[in-house]
């Protein structure tokens, strides 16, 4: 059976691979992330994804791996809201979220290492919040969830409940769409 390599410390995307049964291994970029200023938000997650997996590529020591890279970013009225600096712009965060729609956008690269073929793509998942009170944010702000998430929140976590719905993948808005990923690692012959 061909190894996934895992390119990321993310726990919750690592959470959503072993909810599938896949088995992989964890081997972490060390790089800063860099993408051009201005460039748009598709562009951004494709790019930053794309470097996890070629850099984890290029170290990896098993000839024959298929290396997932992803990066994942939540925007509203196309500002991209990444992880917060402070509770202030935790609170910032969330306040412009109440009440309102954005997007949550994964990109995700794999690169079939034997094969020499690297497959790209972007999902968009759309959120839609319930109106929160000071109250409730002050609260979620305070249980500590929200200070290492883009956006601010964790849909599985504590912020569960302040979403009216959602459309599109559960799983590209926690980190990674999952069942896209799957069908694209049969591409390349691999088999959990």
């Amino acid at each position: 059976m061909r190894k996934l390599v895992l390119a990321s410390a993310s726990p919750r995307r690592a959470d959503i691979l072993r909810a599938r049964g896949v088995e992989f291994d964890v081997q972490v970029c060390p790089l800063e992330e860099e993408v051009p200023e201005n460039c748009g938000v598709l562009y951004m997650v494709a790019s930053l994804a794309r470097q996890k997996a070629q850099y984890v590529a290029k170290h990896v020591q098993i000839p024959d791996a298929i290396v997932l890279g992803a990066d994942t970013t939540v925007c509203l009225d196309g500002q991209c809201l990444g992880k917060p600096r402070d509770e202030e712009h935790a609170y910032q965060m969330l306040s412009s979220l109440s009440g309102r729609h954005h997007s949550v956008y994964s990109g995700v690269c794999l690169i079939d290492i034997a094969a020499g073929r690297e497959i790209l793509f972007v999902r968009e998942s759309k959120v839609f919040f319930k109106s929160l009170s000071k109250e409730w944010i002050d609260s979620y702000i305070a249980s500590g969830e929200p200070m290492d998430k883009a956006g601010a929140y964790a849909i599985q976590g504590g912020a569960g409940c302040m979403i009216d719905h959602f459309e599109g993948d559960y799983d590209n808005i926690v980190g990674l769409p999952a069942d896209d990923v799957i069908d694209y690692l049969k591409q390349c012959g691999w088999d959990r």
